[in-house]
């Protein structure tokens, strides 16, 4: 039997292999959605080693996804107003469709009752059409739209998904 885990990172050597992690993800996953320009800004912005160091500083935690010790992903929450913002949650190609954000979303769930927070929530880019029939599968649905200026002239063009957990 497989031993999936999720493990926080907390370390500089752990943040570094999140920051790996997102730079091969997100130039295979995202560069067709909302292009390379856009993904290398953010990736430099919001997902290299400084800028999730800064966010874990910010009370984000990240954590690796281990299927029998191979990073298969990572994901980042936030508690934010008797919540949790799920930030990140970004498998490798090869990885998906095996049941592993099921697994992260069955863990993030046993936490929010630990914590006391009443639901999950969640923004997913409005034409990351795989993505968005992962997240109504686990029982989120879109309560709106948004979108944000980032700078350097690209956006965030997003729903707004949740939860409850009961």
């Amino acid at each position: 039997m497989s031993s999936f885990t999720i493990t926080p990172a907390v370390t500089d050597d752990e943040v570094r292999a999140v920051a790996a992690l997102a730079d091969e993800i997100w130039h295979e996953h995202f560069t067709p959605i909302i292009g390379a320009d856009q993904v290398a800004y953010m990736l430099r912005t919001l997902q290299s080693f400084d800028p999730i160091k800064k966010q874990i500083a910010q009370g984000y935690e990240y954590f690796l996804l281990e299927e029998d010790g191979a990073r298969v992903g990572y994901s980042a929450i936030h508690a934010q107003d008797r919540a949790l913002f799920l930030s990140k949650l970004y498998l490798r190609d090869t990885c998906r469709g095996k049941g592993y954000a099921s697994r992260v979303m069955t863990y993030y769930i046993s936490l929010c009752r630990e914590r006391r927070l009443g639901r999950i929530w969640l923004t997913c880019n409005r034409f990351n059409a795989n993505s968005l029939k992962v997240y109504e599968h686990l029982g989120f649905r879109k309560i709106r739209e948004e979108k944000a200026d980032i700078g350097n002239g690209f956006f965030m063009d997003d729903y707004i998904m949740e939860k409850a957990v009961g």
